[in-house]
C-alpha cells in the first residue's frame, strides 16, 4: 500500500482532475465505450465541469475529494465526486429516492496508481462524509463491464440493489447495474 492520503479538491486541482478522468476512461472503458468516443474526450470542457463542482457545489453536502500519492513528490491520483441522490441516481421511471441517500458520481483512480489503496481512501474518506451529513444509504452505478468497479465496491459491502439502466452511448447501448451499501449498519466483529 502506498503512502497517502485524501483532502478535498482546490480550484487548482481541476486541471489534474480532467486529465485523470480521460486517462483513466481510455484504459477502463476502452472495450465498454466506442473508441471514437474515447478519442474525442475534450479535456479542458471536462476540466471546466469540475471547476464549478469544486468552487461551486449545488449544496454543503456536494463534495469533491482527491488522493493524492506521496513519494519525492506528491501526485495526484485519484478523485471522487458525491452527493445527494438525484435524478443522475435513479433508474428509468423510478421515483426520487429520499433525502437520506448519497450518490456517488464518480470514483476513478489512474490505473497506474492503482492498487495501492488510493480507492479506498476515497471511499473510506466519502462514508466518513456522508455519515456526517446524516445520509443512510448510499448508491453508485457502475458498468455492467466494469468488474474492477464493482469487486471494489462489493469488497468494501456494497451490494447491487436490483436496479439496472442502459446509456446510449452512440447509438451504442451500454448497460449499468446499480450498487447500494447502508451506511448505518454497524461492522461485524473479526
Amino acid at each position: 500500500m502506498a503512502l497517502g492520503y485524501v483532502r478535498p479538491a482546490r480550484p487548482e486541482d481541476v486541471a489534474e482532475i480532467a486529465r485523470i478522468q480521460v486517462a483513466t476512461w481510455r484504459v477502463a472503458y476502452r472495450r465498454m465505450l466506442p473508441r471514437h468516443v474515447l478519442d474525442n474526450l475534450d479535456e479542458a470542457w471536462i476540466a471546466e465541469r469540475w471547476s464549478a463542482a469544486v468552487e461551486q457545489p449545488p449544496s454543503p453536502r456536494h463534495r469533491v475529494l482527491v488522493a493524492v500519492e506521496q513519494a519525492e513528490q506528491s501526485y495526484l491520483v485519484g478523485f471522487a465526486a458525491s452527493g445527494p441522490a438525484d435524478e443522475q441516481a435513479l433508474a428509468p421511471e423510478e421515483p426520487a429516492l429520499p433525502d437520506d441517500v448519497a450518490a456517488i458520481t464518480d470514483l476513478l483512480v489512474e490505473p497506474r496508481f492503482g492498487r495501492r489503496g488510493h480507492g479506498s481512501r476515497l471511499l473510506a474518506a466519502s462514508v466518513d462524509l456522508w455519515r456526517e451529513d446524516e445520509f443512510a444509504f448510499a448508491v453508485a452505478w457502475a458498468y455492467d463491464g466494469d468488474a474492477a468497479t464493482r469487486k471494489f465496491l462489493t469488497a468494501a459491502g456494497w451490494a447491487p440493489d436490483g436496479a439496472g439502466r442502459a446509456l446510449d452511448v452512440e447509438d451504442m447501448l451500454v448497460y449499468q447495474l446499480r450498487l447500494h451499501v447502508d451506511l448505518t449498519a454497524k461492522p461485524e466483529p473479526e
